[in-house]
């Protein structure tokens, strides 16, 4: 049994699912990968079986149609902590989070951070190949994440993470709410509430070369309005484990 498994959701990343899987395995023997594909019609979920009978390392969540990215995660928690991973990683499949990087958080999370945060916005990291307004609405979010939250997080938004197994299982997960990218930021906030140790390690984030992005305006409605729920439900101690 390997120490550490890596999250990657998928839905029509027929185009990546390979490369990645290959690139995230390659960094460190310990890693397994655990792919959950929402159905997806393009053949990802075949080609994520057909690699599997020659690598014991991967596995898969198969799940019918799109249920968004919070309840992948939480999937994929779950299939962690019940096959006794130590390490639980979060991780985009387009190649945005660089997969030389995973050793970064992991080593973080072994010299004692219960969360490692792979960061856009604390020192040395930084994005690549983004438009002005893109990078204003990223950085305006993190601003409004922290203003709400009082998280002293520089990238509350992020994707990249490796959680601790401790973490995951003390938090509720029933209680985690968010489905879009809002969930990012609800398990942060969680994690916080219960003090756990949050370490941010810097990274270069890259927009994705193949395939196509799942950003949505009702994502970014439901991180808005989510952030201030939240807020509401930590001052009646909701994430209190």
């Amino acid at each position: 049994m390997s120490k550490a498994i890596v999250i990657i959701p998928t839905y029509n990343e027929i185009e990546n699912v390979e490369d990645i899987i290959k690139a995230v395995l390659s960094q460190n023997e310990d890693f397994d990968v655990l792919i959950v594909d929402d159905g997806s019609p393009d053949g990802t979920g075949a080609k994520v079986k057909e690699m599997m009978t020659s690598n014991t390392r991967i596995h898969i969540l198969e799940r019918k149609g799109k249920l968004g990215l919070g309840t992948a995660y939480l999937a994929g928690f779950r299939y962690g902590l019940d096959n006794g991973y130590d390490f639980i990683f979060e991780m985009d499949a387009d190649f945005s989070h660089p997969p030389k990087d995973l050793n970064n958080l992991y080593a973080a999370c072994k010299d004692g951070a219960d969360v490692a945060i792979g960061s856009r916005y604390t020192k040395g990291g930084g994005v690549k190949d983004w438009s002005n307004y893109r990078l204003f609405l990223s950085r305006g979010a993190s601003l409004y994440v922290r203003m709400i939250t009082f998280m002293p997080i520089m990238d509350p938004t992020a994707g990249f993470k490796c959680y601790h197994r401790k973490v995951l299982e003390t938090l509720n997960l029933d209680k985690i709410n968010s489905v879009g990218y809002a969930f990012q930021i609800e398990m942060k906030y969680a994690a916080y509430q219960n003090g756990f140790k949050i370490v941010e390690v810097p990274i270069i984030f890259a927009d994705r070369i193949k395939g196509t992005s799942k950003m949505d305006g009702s994502i970014i409605t439901e991180a808005i309005w989510g952030v201030l729920n939240m807020k509401l439900r930590s001052l009646k101690g909701y994430y209190k484990a």
